[in-house]
């Protein structure tokens, strides 16, 4: 069996920018039908326009989507963090420090149960439609502990992310470490990466030592990153624009020269919704971001701290209702944004060529995704064109 139409579809979002108008950013088909083939999407278009296939779904009218692409987790880890999570709801305010405790337990776990993790997250993210993730290292801070952080990632997908700059080690002097980071660390890390991060920000790293880890890592062909204005004001969005990175993540505290900078740049703004809503800050102004032209992605930034949420459909619920964007902008942010977010253009929209990651939603329309928060709408997910089990 080499091809597979999926017929019916009430509503295709296709995320196609030859199907897109301005005022529809998803490029949507009604009664629409696909042709899965090799991997890849073969076709796309009317039911009634459809060709011949090895076998057929019928999807009985209802919505398909693209795949979910969360460009920003943190899956390897060990430990629990529910009592720093029920403080903040007690009102402690959060900080970057509390991702020592992970540390600690992380270096602490055998290879066997932080593949196990990550393993199980995986199967929870492709439950809720997400078809392509990003993972990052991080809570090692050791040579050993990262590269080992990486090699487990790299069992689960290609876009690994190398974070030693996550905070400095307890015991450690910052430009010590920052030189470890960029030396011995990433020599042994590379290898398993295929992006750079660091978490500039107060608590963790300024510009300059982000600068200086950012710019050895693009010395042996990684990708920089960063994480950046997520606990106030700071330095980190004006330097990703500087210096052209792929996305910036958070962006919650932003000025308006910031928001220039990432405008004419068109570096991505990466919001984590998940974390605002985990540790009661407020809400990043995707509205703001959007009029002024700048490309968005929504992502989870799944992690034991701020963030342990693994459901991308949660994220774009969020969005809609506390981000000011519209269901259409939230979903194309959550497929297609998260692709440009990783700098892919074979994933996030389903275009002949593009690979074959698709979701069946148990509702008419993607408007459902914010409009049930919290009901479990994906019906059926295809990854590479292998329908998965469950």
């Amino acid at each position: 069996m080499t091809s597979t139409l999926i017929t019916n579809i009430g509503e295709l979002v296709t995320n196609d920018p030859a199907r897109q108008t301005a005022d529809d950013i998803l490029g949507l088909v009604a009664d629409a039908a696909v042709v899965l083939e090799h991997g890849q999407v073969a076709w796309v278009g009317a039911t009634a326009e459809a060709p011949e296939a090895d076998a057929y779904v019928d999807a009985g009218g209802r919505a398909a989507i693209p795949g979910f692409v969360d460009s920003h987790a943190h899956l390897v880890f060990a430990g629990d963090r529910a009592p720093e999570f029920a403080a903040r709801m007690a009102g402690t305010p959060y900080a970057a420090g509390g991702i020592r405790t992970t540390v600690a337990a992380t270096r602490a776990a055998t290879d066997w149960e932080l593949t196990g993790r990550v393993a199980a997250l995986v199967t929870e993210m492709r439950r809720q439609g997400t078809t392509t993730v990003e993972i990052k290292s991080g809570y090692g801070l050791t040579v050993r502990d990262e590269a080992r952080s990486l090699a487990i990632a790299r069992q689960f997908t290609e876009e690994t992310t190398f974070l030693g700059a996550h905070v400095v080690p307890e015991g450690s002097e910052p430009d010590e470490y920052v030189a470890l980071v960029a030396g011995t660390m990433l020599e042994a890390c590379a290898p398993h990466a295929r992006w750079i991060d660091v978490f500039c920000e107060r608590g963790a790293f300024d510009a300059d030592q982000a600068r200086t880890v950012l710019a050895a890592g693009a010395a042996v062909g990684l990708r920089g990153r960063l994480h950046a204005n997520q606990l106030g004001p700071g330095p980190g969005v004006q330097l990703a624009a500087e210096l052209g990175l792929v996305a910036v993540d958070h962006c919650t505290y932003l000025e308006d020269d910031d928001v220039s900078a990432l405008a004419d740049s068109g570096t991505v703004a990466t919001l984590l919704p998940g974390v605002e809503f985990s540790t009661r800050q407020p809400y990043p102004d995707a509205r703001r971001l959007i009029d002024a032209g700048v490309a968005v992605a929504i992502a989870s930034d799944c992690n034991p701290g701020s963030s342990y949420t693994s459901s991308m459909p949660l994220c774009v619920a969020l969005a809609v209702r506390e981000m000011r964007m519209t269901p259409a902008e939230a979903t194309y942010a959550a497929t297609a944004g998260g692709a440009a977010a990783l700098d892919r253009n074979d994933i996030g929209r389903l275009v002949p060529g593009a690979r074959a990651d698709l979701v069946l939603l148990d509702a008419p329309s993607h408007v459902h995704l914010a409009y049930r928060p919290g009901v479990p709408l994906v019906l059926a997910t295809w990854v590479g064109g292998h329908l998965l089990d469950g």
